[in-house]
């Protein structure tokens, strides 16, 4: 992987692959540029066991944000998405239900209603939809709206809507000896009953916002029954707090969207004894996805700390620019013309390397490149 990672450095650099060195990209998706190479450099640093900046594999902890970041967050997050369909058909056998306010401003669209006085009317309506039920039932209820429920704009099931180079960004990171964690504001148990089967990330590396569960023997049976008792909601500055609470190792990487991410990535990055890696998920493509910072649709705002990251040294990776895929699905149709612009310039390059070098001499000048800047033995 080391190699991998080096050949793929270089290949930024030059300008030039053969399909054989391509295939050894280890971020396809990825347009060469700074934000790939930020990323590329710090994995090859922190996993060279004969480089001052390494990291033992124990300390290698990665936070991934969720919503913004590993997959969409609008029209709306995913998860309320989830609890509006709870909240119609709690409407269609309690009709009732309508009358409370924040209902009523979850079925109008009012966001800022229910995310204002630290996210309480977010917190009645999933109290309405999410409490008083087992843990069971309720990863039963996930389970059957992931099959069933589809986003409006992609027409396909909610996680089949996520970015795919984060996705390569994920098996980069674990194939290096890095254990993935997401840490969201979004419901810990939501995001358990597919977090394995969607990002590869197991359900006790899944850190969210959270109510107290309580511990039934109902009819002779153990059960775990969710409240709203207690409820700690893991967005801005609980995120860190999370982090401590339950991986008990500081991160030396860490990848948000918004201003809730902000205190994610000082925690991660500033006053570290470890190399560190801040990264920003900017969304700037309104054609393949949405494009917002400061003014969003429903959530991540991001003002403060897109402000903060020259100072910080946090990466910025440009939707537009930096990913020739967005979605997964995404990948099958054709690419957006400044990423073909691209590969074409790049195939142009090809063929003109091929008239006096080999593929196999061209891997060669590559191999002895990374010798002598890493001193790997080959032999």
């Amino acid at each position: 992987m080391r190699l991998k990672l080096t050949i793929a450095l270089f290949l930024i650099v030059i300008g030039s692959v053969t399909p054989q060195l391509l295939a050894d990209d280890p971020l396809p998706s990825w347009n060469a540029g700074p934000a790939k190479e930020s990323i590329l450099s710090f994995v090859t640093r922190v996993t060279d066991e004969d480089g001052k900046d390494f990291v033992p594999p124990a300390e290698r902890i990665a936070v991934f944000d969720n919503d913004g970041t590993l997959w969409p967050e609008n029209p709306v997050p995913f998860q309320l998405a989830f609890a509006l369909d709870g909240i119609k058909d709690l409407i269609a056998t309690k009709p009732e239900a309508k009358d409370d306010p924040f209902v009523e401003a979850a079925l109008s669209g009012d966001f800022e209603k229910l995310l204002a006085d630290n996210h309480r009317g977010l917190l009645q309506i999933i109290s309405l939809t999410h409490s008083g039920v087992t843990v069971e039932e309720f990863a039963r209820r996930v389970d059957n709206w992931m099959s069933s429920a589809e986003h409006p704009r992609y027409s396909r099931p909610y996680d089949e809507c996520v970015y795919l180079p984060m996705l390569e960004l994920l098996t980069l990171l674990r194939e290096n000896g890095f254990k993935t964690f997401i840490v969201s504001g979004g419901g810990a148990d939501f995001m358990r009953v597919w977090s394995e089967r969607v990002y590869g990330i197991p359900p006790e590396q899944v850190i969210g916002s959270h109510g107290q569960v309580t511990y039934e023997l109902r009819d002779g049976k153990p059960l775990l029954v969710k409240t709203l008792d207690h409820v700690f909601v893991d967005d801005k500055d609980g995120k860190p707090v999370g982090i401590h609470r339950f991986i008990g190792r500081r991160p030396i990487a860490c990848f948000g969207n918004s201003d809730g991410d902000k205190a994610m990535l000082e925690y991660t990055t500033i006053g570290n004894p470890h190399p560190s890696l801040g990264v920003i998920i900017h969304h700037t493509d309104a054609d393949r996805e949405y494009a917002y910072d400061a003014a969003p649709k429903s959530t991540g705002k991001l003002v403060e700390a897109l402000a903060d990251a020259p100072e910080r040294g946090w990466v910025l990776v440009d939707m537009k620019d930096d990913w020739i895929h967005v979605l997964r699905h995404q990948a099958d149709f054709e690419r957006p013309a400044h990423s073909v612009n691209a590969l074409e310039k790049q195939r142009g390059n090809n063929r003109v390397a091929e008239k006096t070098l080999s593929i196999a001499s061209q891997e060669a000048c590559v191999r002895s490149l990374i010798f002598t800047i890493n001193g790997i033995n080959f032999r």
